[in-house]
C-alpha cells in the first residue's frame, strides 16, 4: 500500500513537471531602493511562467545576489532581473558621500530618489548683513539616499539627504551643509 501511494506522488509530481513550464525565480521580499545593499531578507523565490524575453535570476542564484547592490529600484513582489544589480561599490573610487539636513521648505516638493542630480546651492545669512546680491555658491551632486531626521531644536523635521561628489568638492559641501543655510535644487531627471 505504501509503494502504491508512493508511485502515485512520483507521477503526479511528475504529470505536473511534465505539463507546466513554471520556473523558481527570483522576487523581491519587501521594496529594494537603488543603491542599497541587498540582505537575505529582501529577497524569496517564487514559481512562475517565464516569458524567454524576461533576464530573470533563477532560483538557485538568490544567494549570489546577498550583498550585491540595488541597479534600480524594485518594488516588494517585484522580478529581479540581472540588470537590477550591480556590484558597484558607493561611493566609488573618487568620490565621498556628504550627509545634508535639510528643512522641507529648502527642498524639492516631490521625494527624491536614489539618482536624481541635484545642486546644493548656499543662501546668504540675512541676519549677518552679507551681500545678497553675490552669485550663489553651489555645488553639483547625486542622490544617494534620503532619510526622514529630527531637528534637536524643535523648530521641525529635516530630511537627511546623502549626496555623492567628487572627493574636492566634499569638504567644500559639508561646510557649507554644517551652516544649515543650504536648498537642495533638483535637476532634470531625464537620463
Amino acid at each position: 500500500m505504501v509503494l502504491v501511494v508512493a508511485l502515485g506522488v512520483l507521477g503526479n509530481v511528475w504529470l505536473l513537471a511534465s505539463t507546466t513550464s513554471a520556473q523558481e525565480v527570483v522576487a523581491a521580499r519587501s521594496t529594494i531602493e537603488r543603491g542599497s545593499v541587498i540582505a537575505r531578507e529582501d529577497l524569496m523565490t517564487v514559481r512562475i511562467e517565464l516569458d524567454p524575453s524576461l533576464h530573470t535570476v533563477p532560483g538557485g542564484g538568490l544567494v549570489d545576489l546577498v550583498g550585491q547592490r540595488a541597479a534600480l529600484d524594485v518594488a516588494a513582489g517585484s522580478l529581479v532581473t540581472t540588470e537590477a544589480v550591480t556590484e558597484t561599490t558607493v561611493p566609488p573610487d573618487g568620490y565621498s558621500l556628504v550627509g545634508i539636513g535639510v528643512a522641507p521648505a529648502r527642498m524639492p516638493g516631490v521625494t527624491l530618489a536614489a539618482g536624481d542630480e541635484v545642486r546644493v546651492v548656499a543662501t546668504p545669512q540675512l541676519a549677518t548683513g552679507n551681500d545678497t546680491d553675490a552669485t550663489p555658491v553651489s555645488v553639483s551632486a547625486v542622490v544617494v539616499g534620503t532619510q526622514a531626521g529630527t531637528d534637536a531644536t524643535g523648530a521641525g523635521a529635516q530630511t537627511i539627504v546623502t549626496v555623492q561628489v567628487p572627493n574636492a568638492d566634499a569638504a567644500a559641501l559639508a561646510a557649507m551643509a554644517a551652516t544649515g543655510n543650504v536648498v537642495l535644487v533638483l535637476d532634470s531627471r531625464e537620463r
